[in-house]
């Protein structure tokens, strides 16, 4: 009867180490708030950073959202995005996911 070895492997990573960077997306980064955090963020070599604007993708189409997550293998999230303008009327609570300016 042959006994089985148990075997020792050493893991490598399938993955270049440009890929062991965190993967980070920053939801409103050409805001005032962040862009600061993207200022802070671009000199880390740590640190890749995944920007889309408004355009390219559309963060109140959930499905599109997590389909971008789940592609771009995105680490962490910084939300910053909002909607900026004046309220020329009380919105009634809850509160909704988009106003009509």
């Amino acid at each position: 009867m042959h006994c089985l070895k148990p075997m020792v492997m050493k893991w490598q990573s399938p993955w270049s180490p440009e890929h062991d960077k965190k993967r980070i997306f920053i939801a409103g980064h050409r805001g005032m708030v962040g862009s600061a955090i993207a200022r802070q963020l671009a000199p880390r070599e740590d640190v890749e950073l995944v920007l889309r604007g408004r355009d390219e993708l559309n963060l109140l189409d959930s499905a599109a959202v997590h389909a971008f997550f789940a592609e771009e293998g995105i680490d962490q999230i910084y939300l910053a995005a909002a909607k900026v303008g004046v309220l020329w009327r009380t919105i009634p609570t809850p509160l909704i996911s988009s106003t009509k300016t």
